[in-house]
């Protein structure tokens, strides 16, 4: 890329971001500077080529990932800077897709993921998180929480959404670990998201003519109207449920905080009426994921702030960091159970939107409901400090949660 100043002066530095790995729930540093440098600056990530933008204000984040001249699809073929070091696009992903070829494919499954369609698995989910901890109480203390209930209970929500058959949930979480890891290599991790793939395309292309509710019903019967070809609903139902373990790490970083901070445990037992707004809180304080994740390219010339950003120009968006936006969320690294409003982009925000949000907040309703109704002795059966953190992995989490009661 050619150096070029800005509207105000020259460009700043380029910073390297290494891929850290950070203990508990510790707000990444090298963030917390590039957030105090300025709202637009400008990173090397430890794979990929050349340098990016990295956008942290709130506002500006915002206006980013919901401006078409922002492209996702544009970063199809280019080697920009990134955190995974074996991250290919895939032609037709719906993460790489621009509208209206992303609506397109996204309104495929919508109604899955309304709050109707939600709803439809809640009973469900209770019970199957009620029989793990009904386990947990009955194999008592101590215990690994992650692998007693965090693990396995988002894993049965997501596939009982997604319409895989139970016997498959084992096959679905160790392809899930494998793709979200860097720790094992490019081969290893490629070779887990054929499998999946290959897994969906059989299962879909059973359901062609299906009137079923869940994902793999729905995008079945959408191939079958051709209104999708079978690799893009392939694709989506990948994304999908690789993304809906992603609250295993959402929950195991809030209650390691939580049961690190007793003084939160015995307010949200006193009240549980603040519950779900608590959940809110937590979902925009915590660090969910290391660095950044997917790029977009500037598709013309256009400003942030006093940054010219140019055609062609690679641009992040940090949402970890929009979410500690002081002019937006008052003393932002206090956690406050009564922060309202609290309009935080967890979830991301525009286009892409995550499409799991509502069932990831039922989950971790859920989860907490019945922890710290059912478990109310709870606490960590080691030092916070010795609870162990997934290592080179792109989103965060305890590795394992050691409890006791």
């Amino acid at each position: 890329m050619i150096e070029e100043a800005t509207l105000t002066g020259p460009l700043p530095p380029v910073r390297h971001w290494p891929a850290l790995d950070l203990p508990g729930t510790e707000f990444d540093p090298v963030l917390a500077e590039l957030m105090a440098e300025g709202p637009v600056t400008r990173v090397q990530l430890p794979n990929g080529e050349g340098w990016a933008w990295l956008v942290t204000r709130y506002e500006d984040v915002r206006r980013v990932v919901n401006d078409p001249r922002f492209s996702r699809a544009a970063v199809m073929g280019r080697p920009v800077t990134r955190l995974a070091p074996h991250f290919i696009p895939e032609r037709g992903a719906v993460g790489f897709l621009d509208p209206p070829e992303h609506t397109r494919l996204r309104s495929s499954v919508a109604a899955a993921f309304t709050a109707k369609g939600v709803e439809r698995v809640r009973a469900g989910a209770r019970g199957m998180l009620d029989e793990l901890v009904d386990d947990l109480l009955r194999a008592g203390p101590p215990a690994d929480l992650t692998s007693a209930v965090l693990g396995p209970f988002p894993i049965a929500v997501i596939c009982e959404l997604m319409g895989v058959p139970a016997r498959d949930r084992h096959a679905m979480h160790a392809w899930t670990q494998l793709i979200l890891s860097s720790a094992h290599g490019r081969e290893v991790s490629e070779r887990a998201k054929r499998e999946m793939g290959a897994y969906f395309s059989d299962l879909i292309g059973l359901r062609e003519n299906s009137t079923g509710e869940d994902v793999t019903s729905l995008l079945g019967a959408a191939v079958g109207r051709s209104e999708v070809t079978l690799e893009e609903a392939v694709g989506l139902a990948v994304l999908l449920q690789i993304g809906g373990e992603a609250v295993t790490n959402n929950s195991g970083q809030m209650f390691h905080l939580l049961l690190t901070r007793p003084e939160l445990v015995r307010r949200l037992r006193a009240e549980p009426g603040i519950r779900r707004r608590a959940i809110e809180e937590l979902l925009r304080w915590i660090p969910h994921r290391n660095a950044v994740g997917l790029c977009r390219i500037a598709r013309e010339e256009t400003e942030i702030g006093d940054v010219r950003i140019r055609a062609g120009d690679a641009v992040y968006v940090s949402y970890l960091a929009a979410n500690r936006d002081p002019d937006v969320f008052p003393d932002p690294e206090t956690v406050d159970f009564s922060r309202s409003p609290n309009p935080h982009v967890a979830f991301g925000f525009g286009p892409h939107y995550c499409p799991g949000g509502m069932l990831a907040r039922l989950e971790e309703e859920l989860l907490m409901d019945a922890l710290l109704d059912r478990v109310p002795g709870l606490r960590l059966a080691v030092p916070p400090d010795q609870v162990p953190f997934h290592r080179g992995a792109l989103i965060r989490g305890p590795k394992s949660l050691p409890v006791t009661w």
